[in-house]
């Protein structure tokens, strides 16, 4: 049995790391200004392309991933299977809610594929392609994210069973909970696509 105090710890640590808000840091670093002051005011890689800087954007989601991985191995080295599920999702709502930004963060996606990939590879590459096909079909970032994270769970039960899932359907709830105001502009049709100044 996983000793407590190591779940609580990872978890912590999971948090601190999901709370590093690299776009903002970033894109003020490279003399952008507030990242939260253009665009969707969101601090992930999606608004950081708003600024024409493809370099920025991409360190970015890398970065986001790379601290949702991260926690996970954390999480397994130091506490099992247990603690890839406290770590991970941790990581997830430290990004979404971070102490040094009043609990106003990004919305997950890069950090919950960092998740996603690290606690089951296959899954998580299924999900990344799904991703990448939805949002060059339909030029919406927010749908592909969306199609990739419902599909998610499934894939991470079929490749690493019940844990993994249930991590990843915790997951995927998150981030479908805080694209709520994306789905309501897909619906309306005015979700700004892939390439928008918006």
């Amino acid at each position: 049995m996983t000793d407590p105090a190591r779940l609580l710890a990872v978890a912590a640590a999971g948090y601190l790391l999901g709370t590093i808000p690299f776009g903002l840091l970033l894109t003020r670093a490279a003399g952008l200004g507030d990242i939260r002051r253009i665009g969707s005011g969101n601090i992930g890689a999606t608004n950081v392309l708003r600024t024409g800087n493809k370099a920025l954007a991409a360190a970015t989601l890398l970065l986001d991933g790379a601290k949702g991985a991260l926690a996970v191995v954390l999480g397994l080295h130091f506490a099992g299977l247990p603690g890839v599920a406290a770590a991970g999702l941790a990581a997830v709502l430290g990004h979404l809610f971070p102490l040094w930004l009043h609990f106003r963060g990004g919305k997950g996606v890069a950090t919950g594929f960092g998740v996603l990939l690290a606690a089951s590879p296959l899954a998580g590459l299924a999900a990344g392609a799904v991703w990448l096909g939805v949002a060059r079909l339909t030029r919406f970032s927010s749908a592909g994210a969306l199609a990739a994270f419902a599909l998610a769970p499934l894939l991470a039960w079929a490749a690493s069973g019940g844990m993994i899932a249930l991590l990843i359907l915790g997951v995927a709830l998150l981030i479908w909970m805080r694209h709520e105001g994306n789905i309501r502009r897909l619906l309306a049709g005015t979700e700004p696509r892939i390439g928008a100044g918006r």
